[in-house]
């Protein structure tokens, strides 16, 4: 093992000027979660590609210690945002039921940092924010990124807050995957990481990337990724929407509230053209080449971190049949790790809407790491 693998050296993450602001949402109201703006200069990705500028959009809770070391990450899923806990627009964020004063997570205690990745849409540096060399949008133009430049983003973040030490990185789906990877690039950094619902390297083939654009190439506006000026690709994301929510679990989420099936279908595909009005296609392709390439299991040697690995009983996404192989990969290489498999009917998305039948288990994990931290 190449022990320089197990960290970002001071060279590859973001140089130059820090600075971070506040902002609320123009749709937030008086009690909600404001969203804040951390923007740095020259950012260096893995492959040697310097950004002129990167933003990350970030929720904050609780109170970080004068020493640095009682905070949390929470990161977000593939086509979700950084709204995991608190209300913000009049919505509960996804984990909700997890985070909060008094909760498995406890912001009466920890200071809570839930970052958006870079190359997301909602609100970070991505494809659909302008190029400040061309003065247009990135676009298909966009620098290929890494799982390994989504994490360091974050950790130029936190430095910029005065984060010293994490207690834990937790997160859903692609947030399970930066957990993992953040639990190899930085293993020092942090006490505990918990990947909800995920693995530890790709389970997709590199071709799905291309399946994946020529999907998108066939709403007329594509223009080969250039449709910022002529309407979007509305159409074409609204029916990827609607596949990906019926994979995750939807139907069986909404089956009570919505037993007739047309009534059903109605409600999941105006879901899904409300995300596709806001979230771009090509950070679908962005995070999704990231993604191919996410392997922090041949990194397991680097990892540190107390590990609670959390799958769901129906997630036809990650499925339970992968634990087993995890586990034994973790143990192998001395880390000290639990399994928990939440018993829920709602799949991909259980770790949210079925929150209770894991806090306990997460709220134990939790406090052993505070102790320890």
């Amino acid at each position: 093992m190449d022990m320089k693998r197990c960290d970002v050296v001071a060279g590859t993450m973001a140089a130059g000027t820090l600075a971070a602001t506040s902002r609320v949402s123009a749709q937030a109201g008086p009690s909600d979660v404001q969203t804040r703006m951390f923007t740095t200069k020259n950012f260096r990705l893995e492959n040697g590609v310097v950004m002129p500028e990167v933003t990350i959009a970030y929720h904050a809770y609780g109170k970080l210690a004068p020493d640095g070391r009682n905070a949390v990450l929470l990161t977000h899923g593939y086509t979700s945002s950084h709204h995991m806990a608190g209300r913000a627009a009049g919505a509960e964020g996804s984990w909700s039921g997890l985070v909060g004063p008094g909760r498995a997570i406890d912001t009466d205690r920890l200071f809570v940092v839930s970052s958006n990745m870079l190359g997301s849409s909602y609100g970070s540096t991505s494809p659909a924010h302008v190029n400040p060399a061309t003065g247009k949008p990135w676009g298909p133009d966009f620098p290929d990124i890494s799982v390994v430049d989504i994490v360091t983003a974050q950790k130029a973040l936190l430095d910029s807050l005065g984060v010293r030490h994490l207690v834990a990185v937790a997160g859903p789906s692609y947030g399970g995957v930066q957990a993992f990877q953040w639990g190899v690039t930085f293993p020092d950094f942090m006490d505990g990481i918990v990947p909800v619902v995920s693995a530890p390297k790709s389970l997709n083939n590199p071709s799905s990337v291309q399946v994946l654009i020529d999907r998108l190439a066939k709403d007329p506006n594509w223009n080969g990724g250039r449709y910022y000026d002529n309407g979007g690709i509305v159409s074409v994301l609204t029916d990827i929407r609607v596949a990906t929510l019926k994979l995750y679990g939807i139907e069986d989420q909404l089956r009570d509230k919505f037993p007739d099936k047309d009534a059903r279908e109605a409600e999941i595909r105006r879901r899904a053209e409300v995300w596709s009005k806001v979230f771009d296609g090509n950070s679908l392709v962005v995070l999704r080449k990231a993604s191919v390439r996410f392997d922090a299991e041949k990194d397991f040697g680097c990892l540190k971190a107390k590990t609670l690995y959390v799958l769901s009983r129906t997630d036809k996404v990650f499925p339970p049949s992968l634990a087993p192989g995890v586990m034994a990969k973790l143990k192998a290489v001395g880390v000290s790790a639990e399994y928990v498999e939440i018993d829920s009917e709602l799949g991909h998305s259980a770790s949210g809407l079925d929150a209770a039948k894991w806090a306990p288990k997460l709220a134990a994990f939790m406090a052993g790491l505070e102790r320890r931290s």
